[in-house]
């Protein structure tokens, strides 16, 4: 328990330290993306050296020929498909934003209101929603996501909506089906068991978290299939 003390009492101070660069990158949203993308990076490398936690990511099986395998009728020319990932853990969201080119998400509109990061988090690209407002507007929020992906943008989403423990299991959104049917975008699931060293709450652990890329799946798969495939390696 002392260390997970140490690790969140010099996160907090490691925030607070990069926040005047962040509040300096506000000028372009190129360096933005580079400054909360590097700290990111800095979040990993602290957990590694003070809790002891590092990772390893699993990608999907290939053919004999190096070609990655996919679904018939799947492939896109841009080669792009929606992240849908298992959420337990800060971990895995530094570990998706420093391994996946260009990426974006979905949060809840609050989350921007954070004073430096908040605003960081505007200028990268990352795509807000008003929960308080009941039902997302979804076709306003396609033609949204649609823009930023069209701009080169990769979006992740936490289909959950939420983090969870391990062994829990949460209905996925119905707005990911939304999107991947919009955008005509397959999905690649990604399961998780980095709430084992970094869990939301309680004490962390040392050793090395899995992240797994999963085979995509089409665009008109179903809910219990995204579910199941991003379940597959989750803790």
């Amino acid at each position: 328990m002392v260390r997970t003390v140490i690790f969140k009492f010099l996160l907090a101070v490691y925030f607070v330290l990069w926040a005047p660069l962040l509040l300096l990158g506000l000028v372009s949203k190129k360096l933005t993306s580079f400054l909360i993308i590097t700290d990111a990076r800095g979040v990993l490398l602290l957990a590694r050296i003070v809790a002891g936690i590092k990772y390893r990511i699993y990608y999907p099986p290939t053919e004999e020929n190096g070609v990655p395998a996919q679904p018939n009728g799947n492939v896109r020319l841009d080669g792009k498909a929606i992240i849908a990932s298992k959420h337990m853990s800060i971990l895995e969201v530094a570990i998706l934003v420093t391994n996946i080119q260009n990426p974006f998400f979905i949060l809840k509109r609050e989350l921007l209101w954070i004073p430096i990061y908040g605003w960081s988090f505007w200028r990268m690209g990352l795509q807000p929603v008003n929960r308080a407002r009941g039902a997302t507007n979804m076709n306003k929020l396609a033609a949204a996501v649609t823009k930023k992906i069209m701009d080169g943008g990769t979006l992740i989403i936490f289909p959950e909506g939420t983090r969870v423990k391990p062994g829990e299991k949460k209905e996925l959104k119905r707005g990911l089906l939304f999107l991947a049917h919009v955008l005509k975008l397959p999905i690649m699931p990604v399961g998780v068991d980095t709430g084992v060293f970094w869990p939301k709450r309680g004490r962390m652990r040392s050793g090395t978290a899995s992240v797994y890329f999963e085979p995509l799946l089409p665009s008109t798969a179903t809910l219990p299939e995204i579910a199941e495939a991003i379940n597959r390696h989750s803790a």
